[in-house]
This record gives structure tokens, sequence and C-alpha cells, in this order.
């Protein structure tokens, strides 16, 4: 048979359309080309095919062969397809039977001698296979991330020889497991920062209603420990939001493992990061930090050090959860719904509102230094809090060495059962609440309505900003496992949605 058609899969974004590889031999001048839109790396498959099947100790076909990657307008990069098509040669010439082919689904790039190496964005391809039904064939190396996919046919090869033998009916390949997630052992306890009460009880309620805080005060007074210990409190991921979190790690070429399985992802980038390292993208396809930070948190330190153009790519995807990249040669969709917090100090030195310092800088400096943040950003951001320079009996207790009382085991308990009761409510965490969604859950008596209407005029509230408190002061009803929010609830979430001046 001089055509054959074998199955692989495209890596666009977190989506892995499949590919059809057809490799047809013809009569002629002996040739090789690689038509269906392939770029550099693709193209040069053929060498690799052609020294993989020689010193694997098979026949190159002394023909002239076109290897069409259907469809065609589909993008194809990487080295993912050389196993396909180098199957698809030998089943067209003959060396190897056709009839289970359509059963199957190949990953891998070959090395010149035949071996089947590791390739990238593996487990989006692995869980589109299982979909359809199809027995998908990788190489070794990516057998950690194959094993995270429960309910597929997965089978593993080192070269390209052993998958032949599978294919003939000669020996069988090994297949791959699924992996048992372990449970996260955290080194880091929130219980290890001492005092900052009002700052521990805002990472808690943003832990519990997955809301976007900003800690803002001098250096020092433990923002960034507070923000590190985060994912000791978050509970843990479900297996759709986990798979998505793998797929994408996958796709950036980080390792995927059972302990992080379940771990919200924590993502804490340098504040000279750039907008496209934010966002993704490139010329060729490029997972940003905040896709990486998908279903966890986005940590910002020392957020007016960071361009204001970079700082204001947050805003779209905070709202949508997505984010669309459109270049020339492609368009996708990445999933963005993560957690944002932030940290900053209240002014260039840093000293504003500290007693034990003295602040050097003009009001011109400050109003500059803050001014960096545009204010729909910080309209975005749900809780503001200001982190208060130690009191001296906390120093006292940062000297002796003692810790909190609360632990992160503590604290994650009472954020579960937060999450419980929105998931019951409105099957959601209360910051990704629409506003149809908040008018339904959030429900004041009379007299609170008239409260929080006259807050809004004094405090010259947005609409944005006005339902951002209804949303908090529903988290904390939950946190207290109340039914209905209370003026207290509302009280404490115009206290984190406007912090004291000079934070």
């Amino acid at each position: 048979m001089s055509l054959a058609v074998v199955y692989t899969r495209a890596n666009i974004g977190i989506e892995a359309p499949l590919v059809s590889v057809e490799a047809h031999l013809s009569n002629g001048l002996p040739a090789f080309n690689i038509v269906g839109l392939p770029e550099a790396a693709v193209k040069e498959s053929k060498e690799r095919v052609r020294s993989a099947l020689l010193n694997a100790n098979f026949e190159f076909p002394d023909k002239r062969i076109t290897i069409n990657l259907a469809p065609a307008e589909l993008p194809k990069s990487g080295g993912r397809y050389d196993l396909a098509i180098a199957i698809g040669i030998l089943s067209a010439s003959g060396q190897l039977p056709t009839e289970t082919l359509e059963t199957y689904e190949f990953l891998g790039e070959l090395a010149l001698s035949g071996e089947v190496r590791k390739v990238p964005g593996a487990l989006p391809g692995i869980m589109a296979g299982r979909e359809a039904g199809r027995t998908v064939v990788l190489p070794a190396g990516n057998r950690t991330e194959a094993g995270l996919v429960r309910n597929g046919h997965i089978l593993q090869t080192g070269h390209l020889v052993e998958v032949i033998r599978h294919l003939a009916g000669e020996k069988e390949l090994e297949g791959i497991a699924p992996l048992q997630s372990t449970r996260p052992e955290f080194s880091e306890d929130i219980g290890d920062v001492v005092g900052q009460l009002l700052a521990r009880r805002a990472i808690t309620v943003a832990a519990a209603g997955r809301h976007n805080l900003l800690m803002c005060g001098p250096p020092g007074t433990g923002k960034t420990m507070l923000a590190s210990r985060i994912c000791s409190i978050l509970p843990a991921l479900e297996e759709k939001q986990a798979a998505e979190v793998a797929a994408l790690r996958s796709i950036a070429g980080l390792d995927v493992s059972p302990e992080q399985w379940s771990i919200p992802p924590f993502r804490s980038p340098h504040h000279t990061a750039s907008a496209v390292a934010l966002v993704g993208g490139g010329s060729t396809l490029k997972i940003g930090e905040i896709s990486l930070a998908h279903q966890g948190v986005l940590f910002l330190d020392e957020l007016p050090e960071f361009s204001p153009k970079v700082l204001d790519v947050l805003r779209e995807p905070l709202e949508s959860g997505i984010i669309a990249i459109s270049r020339a040669n492609y368009q996708v969709r990445l999933p963005a719904s993560f957690q944002l917090i932030a940290a900053m100090n209240p002014c260039p030195c840093g000293y504003q509102g500290d007693p034990s310092r003295q602040c050097r800088c003009s009001p011109d400096r400050i109003r500059s230094y803050q001014s960096r943040i545009s204010g729909p950003l910080l309209d975005r951001i749900d809780l503001h809090v200001c982190v208060a320079a130690l009191a001296e009996e906390d120093r006292q207790q940062l000297i002796a060495g003692s810790t909190q009382p609360e632990v992160s085991g503590d604290i994650r308990e009472q954020v579960r059962l937060a999450r419980v009761r929105q998931g019951h409510r409105a099957g959601k965490p209360n910051a990704c609440l629409g506003m149809s969604e908040v008018r339904m859950h959030c429900r004041l008596d009379s007299d609170d309505e008239v409260f929080l209407v006259d807050a809004m005029k004094r405090l010259n509230m947005s609409a944005r900003s006005f339902f951002r408190v209804l949303k908090i002061s529903r988290t904390l009803a939950d946190l207290d496992g109340s039914r209905k929010i209370a003026r207290k609830h509302l009280l404490e979430a115009i206290g984190f949605r406007y912090s004291p001046s000079g934070c």
C-alpha cells in the first residue's frame, strides 16, 4: 500500500487538535517533502526520520515521499510529529501492518539513533487522545505527566523499534498506570508570621472568597512572608482544575508531578518582567505568568516598581479570566483565572507611617510613586490592607521565637468550609459572582441597604466597588457560617476596601 494515515496531535495553547499524517509513496525521482504549514523544526524532521529509520535497520524507501499534515491551515511546530511520520512511511512502504493504526495516536521526537525523546506539552494531547478513545503512544520521558491522566490507555516507548514490534504483534509496549496524587505538605506555615492580625485576617478572607488583595506597609513587616504562605491555606484543586493547571505547565515545559497535582500554583515574577512575560505570546506561543497562575495566585511584590503598561495588561484577565492572544500566524485563548496578591511600600523610601524611622519623601514624590498604579487596576483589587510596623510586644515574640496559635491547618479548614458554602450556593467563589448573582446571593436587610447606599455616597464608591463590598461581605458571612449578611460584615468589608490614609 502506497498510502497510509497516522494520527497525532498538534499543540495550540491548551488545546490539542487532531492532526492526520498522510504518507504517500510514488514513483519518480527520490524526494522527501512535508506539506501542511510546517515550521522549521517540522521540516527538519525529514533528516531525523531518515537517519532514525536507517539506524534502526529499516529500509528507507527510494521513492518520492510526500507527507501531508492535515488540516493544512493549522500551524505545526516542534519535533512531536517525528514518530507519526516514521510510522506513516513504514506503513506506506509495506514494512508495517496498517490494520490497527486508526486506533492509535503517536507523539514523540526521534533522535538519529531511533530513540524516542520527550516532547513538551504532551499532556493536552494525551487527554484529547483519551477523549477520542484511542491508544496514545508517547516517549517514556513523558510518563510522569501521562500518569496524571485517569481512564486512558497510554503506552510508553523509548525507541522506534519497540513501537514497530508492538504494532507487528511481537512484543507489547509497557502501559502507564495512573499515579496516586500525594497529600501536599507545606514547609512554611502562616503561624510563622508574628503579629499582623489584620493582615492575617485579610489573607484568610482573600483565600476564602478568592478575592484580590493589596498589602501596603513599610519594608520588613511581613508582606512577602504572608503572601508566600497563602497556598498553605487554600483548598486543594479539584480534578478538572488540576488537569488544566498541569496542561499549562506541560505546554510551558515545566515539570508536572503528583506532589504538585492538587496544589494551587503560586507565581511571583520579578518587577522587571515585560508585558509579554506576563501575558504570553511571542513568534512561537509561550505561556505567560498570568496563565501559569491559573487557578492559583499571582504575587506581585513591589507593585509600583512594575511598569505601568505592564500592570495595565492585568485589567482584562482580572475581569474575564481569559487571555486572547492574536499574532500574525496564530490566535489562541488561554485560561487565566487567577487571584492577584500584591505588596507595596507606601512611599519610595518605604518608611511613611513607620514610627521608628523617619520618612524623607516629599508629598510630590509619594504621589508620583503611588500614581504608578492606575485607578482602574486598584478598583479591581477587592481588599486593601495596611501592614503596619510591629508593635513592641510583637517584637518581643519575634525575639523569643514564638509563633501564632492559629496555624495554616486551622485556617485552611475555615477556608474550606467557606468555599463549600459558596459551592453549594452558587457553584463558584464569591469573587467570581456576576452582578445578577450578587443581587441574588448578597441580599441585605432594608436598614443595611440604606447604610450601604449612604456609605457609597460618602466614600464616593464606583459601581464596581459597591458590588465588591457586597462580595467581601458575603465571604465574611461565610467564614462566620451565617446565612445572611449582617451589619458587622458590611463594616468589616468597607474597612478592607478603604484602608486608612497613609498606607
